[in-house]
């Protein structure tokens, strides 16, 4: 199964690090896979776009299935391999609800996390202004404490739907995201407590971003949220 798969990423990216994650949960290791640069443009490149007529990453092939929606693929795989691996749909209705929510809620911080952190190359120079980046910026502290609402609520040492579910792959990447770009550990206690649970999870130690690997540093954008 998993020889029919091909994946496009790029590294860091929280959208293939989600697909990675869920390939590794539902045991498809093994499936044939290219890392792009997008410092040099390839995810705009032809090979990207026979697949992806947007230009994104991931995307991903499945025999004569093609999905670019990284939301889309883990459901897919979560569905189409049921049986496989670990469950990452609850059987619980409260915890099935949860964990929707908090998948499409993921995507938001994806998004405010994006306005800030790569607002200076989304905008051009002429148009960039003070304003918007402190708009951003409240926005996204706004966004950063509300998930810390959630994971108060949560049970101690537990996930964001019970077990670990689809809820985490979607949301995981971005927190590690945030902290790599300088998310204050003593500021987001509760995001820091569940950014230590999950990050030795051997599905994520398998994807982590081979240049966090190879280089510790971070940045400090995030730093004063």
């Amino acid at each position: 199964m998993a020889k029919l798969m091909t994946l496009l990423w790029g590294a860091g990216s929280p959208p293939c690090w989600r697909v990675m994650i869920t390939l590794e949960e539902k045991k498809l290791q093994g499936y044939k896979h290219k890392l792009l640069s997008f410092e040099k443009g390839e995810h705009k490149s032809q090979e990207v776009l026979e697949i992806n007529p947007r230009g994104q990453l991931p995307a991903f092939k499945y025999g004569n299935i093609i999905l670019n929606e990284s939301l889309a693929t883990c459901l897919y795989l979560e569905n189409q391999f049921k049986s496989q691996g670990i469950q990452l749909i609850p059987d619980s209705p409260e915890n099935h609800a949860v964990m929707y929510q908090r998948m499409m809620e993921g995507l938001t911080l994806t998004d405010k996390l994006n306005s800030v952190i790569y607002y200076d190359q989304s905008v051009p120079e002429e148009e960039i202004h003070d304003s918007a980046v402190k708009r951003n910026k409240e926005a996204l502290t706004t966004e950063l404490k509300l998930w810390e609402g959630y994971l108060h609520n949560v049970a101690a040492g537990s996930y964001l739907a019970g077990s670990f579910s689809l809820a985490d792959v979607i949301v995981f990447p971005n927190v590690a995201y945030a902290f790599r770009f300088g998310l204050s550990v003593g500021c987001y206690p509760k995001l820091a407590k569940y950014y230590s649970l999950l990050k030795n999870r051997p599905s994520i130690k398998a994807t982590w971003p081979p240049h966090w690997v190879a280089s510790r540093n971070g940045y400090d954008i995030l730093k004063d949220l």
